[in-house]
């Protein structure tokens, strides 16, 4: 199982959704028609039912008889940004033990069935905000990933035993040492978050978590995990595909309706923390070949209006060959291999993030001389209405494009249900997409981009150096 890290535009809203007579080709719209009135926006939309069950599971359905098939998401409210001090990757974690066995399924069985009735896309991820599972099976077979949902929801604790409890701490912690641990910048992950935020807050580590907070966990800590954040009323389930409305919500009903009421878990109120100063952070990189720069400041959070005009601006700064940065940096002055530039939206708070990736023998200086100057010259003059045309028509032609896929739409009526409260968020979130201003756009830089930042440089190793 993979954890993924959405990005604002990049990920989590970049899978919006297709008109109800499926996804087009989006070109930019004439200013007016020939008539001379101007011409509306055009909806878009996805077709839903949402209901919740007496138990508090949220139940979404979403019909498309194009295809026999039929994709299962179920979204738990719980993440890294849920968990304590000294129980970290606990989230994650628990992905892992979803997959590991049930009562009434038996250990290690769950890809197995799946893989036998023709199941595809199966898996589960973890992020700061939630964990998911989803699988894509056969429409006939509708009834056996809802039953293999259903068991590990209400009776996974029954199969659980220390054996598999420390198979998966094992895995987990593996996991985290071939993808953080001994890969080029996995150490400057962890000195940005550091640095970011202060001691007791949830985003200070990973999703992946502590090895030792790992280590440290018992079976009876899992146990209450899961009895905390792991019942219906902090869930949701969507459908959709191929299936029968009335003989899907029976199916709903005899699988999910008999598992026990129980509170919804709330977190605590979180600070947003600040920076009072800019902190920079050199780390020695084993595992890198070029030296990266990457800055960090404190971002507005996931789907607020703050993080509309900031996410196009970034776009303006970071997009391949045309953006600022990409154009200076490794167009014209070739001085990086890459720039990267986005807003990762997090339930909390978000992360505005710059990543240039130096160019061997590149100076440094001149490319954190370059940073300095195109970040100020955005707070200083405001962008064209040309580059916030180009941005929004690609933003609509992407979001759309990205609902081709039956598992993406299901996965992004949870996104908006778990962001807005409402999975048929989308066509609010493209006309705040399409309203943004210039206005908007230079206000949001001299807010967000005049503040203090983290900068993380990491460089290549010399011989028998180790990161601090």
């Amino acid at each position: 199982m993979r954890a993924r890290v959405r990005w604002a535009r990049w990920m989590g809203a970049a899978a919006l959704v297709t008109a109800a007579v499926g996804p087009a080709r989006t070109q930019a719209p004439d200013p007016k028609p020939a008539t001379g009135e101007a011409r509306p926006a055009p909806a878009i939309g996805i077709a839903f039912e949402k209901y919740t069950l007496p138990n508090g599971l949220e139940v979404i359905l979403h019909q498309d008889r194009a295809a026999p098939l039929v994709s299962v998401n179920v979204w738990y409210h719980v993440g890294s940004g849920d968990e304590v001090p000294g129980k970290s990757g606990f989230a994650h974690l628990f992905e892992h033990m979803m997959f590991q066995g049930t009562k009434h399924t038996g250990n290690d069985v769950h890809f197995p069935i799946l893989q036998q009735i023709g199941a595809s896309d199966v898996n589960g991820t973890t992020n700061s905000d939630r964990t998911n599972y989803y699988e894509t099976v056969p429409s006939h077979q509708l009834e056996t990933a809802l039953w293999l949902e259903s068991d590990r929801m209400g009776f996974l604790l029954d199969a659980l035993t220390e054996e598999s409890f420390k198979n998966q701490v094992d895995v987990v912690r593996n996991e985290r040492r071939q993808r953080y641990d001994n890969v080029p910048y996995g150490q400057a992950r962890f000195e940005v978050a550091k640095a970011l935020y202060p001691e007791g807050h949830p985003y200070r580590y990973l999703t992946i978590g502590k090895h030792e907070d790992l280590t440290g966990a018992s079976v009876d800590d899992v146990k209450a995990f899961f009895r905390q954040w792991y019942t219906p009323s902090n869930a949701t389930l969507t459908v959709a595909g191929d299936f029968d409305l009335a003989a899907t919500k029976a199916l709903v009903e005899k699988w999910f309706g008999g598992l026990p009421t129980a509170p919804r878990a709330a977190a605590g109120p979180v600070p947003t923390p600040t920076l009072t100063e800019t902190v920079k952070v050199e780390v020695p990189d084993p595992f890198a070949k070029l030296t990266q720069i990457q800055r960090t400041w404190i971002g507005p959070k996931m789907l607020s209006d703050e993080s509309y005009p900031l996410d196009v601006l970034l776009d303006v700064l970071g997009s391949e060959s045309w953006g600022r940065l990409s154009k200076r940096l490794v167009v014209k002055e070739g001085l990086c291999t890459s720039v990267r530039v986005g807003l990762d939206g997090r339930e909390l708070s978000g992360e505005i993030l710059v990543i240039a990736q130096l160019k061997p023998g590149a100076d440094r200086k001149k490319v954190e001389k370059a940073l300095d100057e195109e970040i100020a010259r955005v707070q200083r003059e405001p962008i064209t209405e040309a580059e916030l045309r180009r941005v929004v028509v690609a933003n609509e032609s992407s979001l759309v494009w990205g609902l081709e896929d039956l598992a993406a739409r299901a996965d992004q009526l949870q996104f908006f249900n778990h962001y807005a409260a409402d999975p048929g968020y989308a066509d609010k979130h493209l006309a705040k997409v399409r309203g943004v201003t210039v206005q908007a756009i230079n206000e949001a830089a001299k807010t967000w981009l005049a503040k203090p930042y983290v900068q993380v440089t990491s460089v290549p190793a010399k011989a028998g150096e180790v990161p601090r």
